[in-house]
């Protein structure tokens, strides 16, 4: 999934506290204001897709995909700008610019053997495909260009991830993904069309960290439910609804422009706390290590990471839990370095017996990442 949400959550309070609380909200400076022309014709086009994600039998209306792309495509004043409220959502939308050949990017992005946390390693933990046998599709080891007037591809899945800690609050949570992939030349523009659409409430936010700079992609994943806020204590929250389209054009000189429109409803007790520029935050969240990684030229070759990926995934799994729990102490250990989790907390015994195995490879090949970008990692070699 394209799941890149600046997540922001709140907590349940009463009376003058939560009138408190959202007098505050409602006079913050909202960071995203919508352009002047008219989105409807847009916003009417995402949401046809999404209902195609839904429930595929509806058939896919192409000119809701040429709208989209020619939305891309189009010159704008800004780049960033909320989207109407949809389904109860909050919207918005970003676009940036990506300098990598439109095969390479499929390569490293939409590889069945590269892992989502190697394009994506501060919005996603771990993202796999789980739809029981019969009702999925896996992706193509190899994609072929899309012929011009050509029968778009389409490739429909389940997805089940893990977020990163959030920027503002530290939570995380976990969710299921419907997916829907399309590939189709338009005018002349290879382009790749990218949706989710979230599958019931998430679980409940646990505690996570931050640990230093957020572009380091060190985190510590507590275990523990909760979302914090100030004076509050810890409390309960969800993300209730997400939808997104992420669209990926080949443009020239080689470059691929990503144009990304995006839903939230999150918070507590069924009330939406999730502003314009909330989502914002996190698809420029998004957008910086993406932009970084795939215009490295210390990435590895697709082939070089896929060995990787294949190496970790058939290692005994004694093996494999003893490498992953020396990375969990590692980031447990700077959690207690840092000063934000006691000695105490450290101390207590860690269990990954019933760890997904794909999850524990995953949070690895970001490890491995680090390492070929010339990073610290806390992984061992």
């Amino acid at each position: 999934m394209m799941k890149e949400p600046g997540h922001m959550y709140f907590r349940p309070v009463t009376g003058c506290l939560l009138l408190a609380l959202l007098l505050i909200l409602l006079h913050q400076p909202v960071a995203a204001s919508s352009p002047t022309d008219d989105l409807s014709p847009v916003t009417a086009a995402a949401m046809k897709l999404v209902q195609f994600c839904i429930e595929p039998k509806n058939g896919l209306d192409e000119q809701a995909v040429a709208t989209l792309v020619d939305h891309v495509l189009s010159s704008k004043q800004d780049r960033e700008y909320a989207l109407p409220t949809s389904l109860e959502c909050t919207g918005a939308y970003y676009e940036f610019d990506t300098k990598i050949a439109f095969p390479r990017f499929i390569e490293y992005s939409y590889n069945p053997l590269i892992p989502a946390v190697i394009t994506r390693p501060s919005s996603l933990r771990y993202s796999s495909w789980t739809a029981p046998r019969g009702e999925t599709q896996t992706l193509p080891n190899s994609w072929k260009p899309a012929a011009p007037a050509g029968v778009p591809i389409v490739i429909q899945s389940m997805q089940h991830e893990s977020d990163t800690p959030d920027l503002n609050s530290g939570v995380y949570h976990e969710y299921d993904l419907k997916r829907t992939l399309i590939l189709l030349n338009h005018k002349g523009h290879q382009v790749m069309v990218s949706v989710s659409k979230q599958i019931n409430t998430s679980n409940v936010g646990k505690k996570g960290i931050i640990l230093g700079n957020d572009s380091d992609w060190n985190y510590y994943y507590s275990g523990q439910p909760g979302t914090p806020m100030t004076g509050l204590g810890w409390v309960k929250s969800y993300i209730y609804d997400y939808f997104s389209i992420g669209v990926y054009v080949d443009t020239a000189p080689p470059m691929v422009r990503t144009g990304v429109f995006q839903w939230l409803r999150a918070g507590w007790t069924g009330i939406n706390f999730v502003k314009p520029s909330h989502i914002l935050g996190g698809l420029k969240r998004f957008a910086r290590d993406s932009k970084l990684i795939l215009e490295s030229p210390r990435l590895p070759a697709p082939n070089q990471m896929i060995s990787t990926y294949q190496l970790l995934s058939n290692m005994p799994a004694a093996d494999l839990i003893k490498k992953y729990a020396a990375l969990q102490q590692a980031q447990r250990s700077l959690a207690i370095q840092l000063g934000k989790i006691s000695k105490s907390d450290g101390e207590e015994q860690l269990s990954f017996a019933n760890t997904p195995k794909e999850q524990m490879v995953e949070e690895l090949m970001l490890e491995y990442l680090k390492t070929t970008l010339g990073r610290d990692s806390r992984g061992i070699p």
